[in-house]
């Protein structure tokens, strides 16, 4: 196997998160690399070839997981694609008024999977950059004012087009404002018995009926 040295160290995004089931889902989102060398007796990957070798410009669409191994660092062996929901066409839209896209269209995982892609030495790398953090940020307040009122056919209707993280914030909000009428109205300075009294009074009673 023979290898591409890069000038440039790979760029790194955000860092992994072995426990995060989001961050798991979203390495596994498939995107197309081209390998550029030649691979030995891994040529079973592409359905279509007859050869026992992966030949150069053989596209697969791999993992992100897998993709960022074999497409970064000194050792390359491949190049990635910018998924089409992270192009410029689609950036170009967000840019216009990302509150009223539906996110969730591009991705279950929009920001977690374009923080994958920041680890890869693309040209684009900047301006995917620059678009996520400017679609989170014009996003976030109708976000977060529509957790407010989540009885609002309005709300529920947004919830549908929010990814995964943006849904999370959602609902950080209505917890939130639940926790603040509660305060409110003093709920929250109520003494009640925690479950492992009321479960030692239960078993006592149990017992005396026993008896």
């Amino acid at each position: 196997m023979s290898s591409s040295n890069s000038s440039q160290p790979a760029r790194v995004g955000l860092q992994d998160n072995y426990f995060s089931i989001d961050d798991i889902l979203a390495s596994q989102e498939r995107v197309l690399c081209k390998f550029e060398v030649v691979v030995i007796n891994m040529g079973h990957l592409d359905p279509g070839s007859e050869s026992p070798h992966l030949q150069p410009g053989t596209q697969l669409e791999l993992p992100l997981w897998l993709a960022r191994t074999v497409c970064t660092g000194n050792h390359r062996i491949a190049s990635v694609e910018l998924p089409k929901s992270y192009r410029a066409g689609h950036r170009e839209i967000l840019s216009a008024d990302a509150s009223v896209v539906d996110l969730r269209r591009y991705s279950a995982y929009y920001y977690n999977v374009g923080s994958w892609l920041l680890t890869f030495d693309l040209p684009e790398v900047p301006d995917v950059a620059r678009s996520l953090l400017q679609t989170f940020q014009t996003r976030l307040r109708r976000i977060m004012d529509a957790s407010q009122n989540s009885l609002d056919a309005d709300s529920l209707a947004l919830v549908e087009t929010l990814d995964e993280a943006e849904r999370a914030i959602f609902a950080a909000g209505q917890q939130g404002l639940s926790e603040f009428l509660m305060w409110e109205t003093r709920q929250s300075e109520r003494l009640v018995s925690s479950n492992m009294v009321a479960n030692l009074k239960k078993r006592k009673r149990i017992q005396m009926e026993d008896c």
